[in-house]
């Protein structure tokens, strides 16, 4: 199908679908750049986020980089580095290979377009103007042929006056004649125009008109292929990074297939690992055993009715011990747990003589109770009111001191 024959008198919706399909290649060329500059965005944060994130030399991370989970993640931004370049070259390609090439081809587009419209639009103002040769020789035509009549009845008429003179019928007859001379060759005028015309119209509608129309024609499917083609090279540069992105993902893939969780472990291990043996257990430190054990309002000890009595545990303990702090053996020994003697009977007995033959035997304090009760009681000094001051008050206190001395070594010994 041709637009010269099935479209001869759609000159003007086919001007305005061919400026149409330039638009539309217009706006195919305007999305392609507005594609080309979001790809370059793209790549731009995308190599930004890389950057961002990458190793600092002389920094902690660097340390940190030897793990195989922090190579996986640097890995993965060098791939990611990669990839943006790929975006990158998406928006080369398709600049160059479409948006500029597309470019030139609507500006030689439009000007093809305006160079056949023009010729159209000369060839329509070249019929119009034969056509109204035509009817303006038609017009004459008439005009000569209505004076030639009108001319031709006045003859008759004076002619047919007899009281016209010879002279005034012979002018009319003049007339007449020169009328019907004008009308014939306005006839013939006419006549030469209407055929000239009628070819004029013939190459107009036959010739010029449809080799017009098909070399719009021709350019409207030509733009439509062009697109066509440029929508292919579209698909096919995205395609062809599509392998390289691949790989890169490939590598990323890769690099977390290589994360060793327990070589990471181990490293850590190796990094922080002191050498030191962990500490051991607490020694429980009883501190009701330095109490006297009176019963009183005020005492800390409730004694049952069956003659047994509640140590309180304080609730808080020390805190931990960290490896080789020394003990002091000597408190180690002191403040080690031992039973706390039997309460005394309810009532005493006579009989009961402290170390009679009948009187069980006593089981021995521990060392920390006696000594602790030794230090928290006064020594009684009955006489201290009559002793004189001075000398004699020294001499007091160094006696005691001596035997401060004698009774802690004497329990010492029979606690041993």
């Amino acid at each position: 199908m041709s637009w010269g024959t099935e479209l001869w008198d759609q000159f003007d919706n086919l001007e305005k679908h061919t400026q149409w399909g330039i638009e539309v290649l217009e706006k195919y060329i305007k999305f392609v750049k507005e594609r080309t500059e979001i790809e370059i965005g793209y790549a731009k944060q995308l190599r930004n986020l890389s950057k961002k994130y990458q190793t600092k030399k002389n920094s902690k991370e660097e340390e940190e980089s030897k793990y195989t989970s922090c190579k996986a993640f640097q890995t993965t931004l060098n791939e990611m580095n990669d990839y943006a370049g790929q975006h990158e070259v998406i928006s080369e390609n398709m600049t160059s290979q479409i948006t500029a090439e597309l470019t030139r081809f609507v500006q030689e587009l439009k000007q093809e377009r305006k160079s056949h419209f023009h010729e159209g639009r000369k060839a329509q103002q070249h019929i119009e103007t034969c056509w109204k040769q035509l009817e303006a020789s038609k017009r004459r035509f008439e005009r000569d042929c209505k004076e030639a009549e009108r001319a031709q009845q006045y003859f008759e008429k004076m002619d047919a006056d007899i009281n016209v003179t010879k002279a005034d019928v012979e002018k009319a007859r003049q007339q007449a004649q020169i009328r019907h001379q004008m009308s014939d060759d306005s006839k013939g005028e006419y006549s030469s125009v209407l055929q000239k015309f009628n070819r004029e119209q013939n190459d107009h509608y036959y010739t010029h008109i449809p080799g017009i129309f098909q070399k719009l024609q021709d350019m409207e499917e030509r733009r439509i292929g062009r697109m066509s083609d440029s929508l292919k090279t579209y698909a096919e540069i995205d395609r062809q990074v599509v392998p390289i992105i691949g790989k890169c993902l490939d590598g990323i893939t890769k690099s977390a297939e290589s994360i060793n969780g327990k070589q990471d472990s181990q490293m850590v291990i190796e990094s922080f690992k002191s050498g030191f043996e962990p500490p051991g257990d607490v020694d429980f430190e009883d501190f009701t055993q330095s109490m006297k054990r009176t019963v009183s309002d005020n005492s800390l000890t409730n004694t049952k009715a069956d003659g047994k009595s509640d140590a309180k545990v304080p609730s808080k303990s020390r805190g931990k011990l960290w490896p080789f702090i020394k003990k002091n053996k000597l408190m180690s020994l002191l403040t080690s747990p031992h039973q706390p003697p039997p309460p005394p009977p309810a009532s005493a007995s006579p009989s009961a003589v402290p170390n009679g033959p009948q009187s069980p035997k006593q089981q021995k304090e521990p060392l920390s109770h006696r000594f602790n009760d030794f230090m928290t009681s006064k020594p009684k000094i009955h006489c201290f009111r009559s002793l004189k001051r001075g000398v004699s008050c020294a001499l007091v206190i160094s006696r005691n001191h001596c035997s401060f001395f004698s009774l802690f070594v004497f329990l010492l010994y029979e606690q041993l």
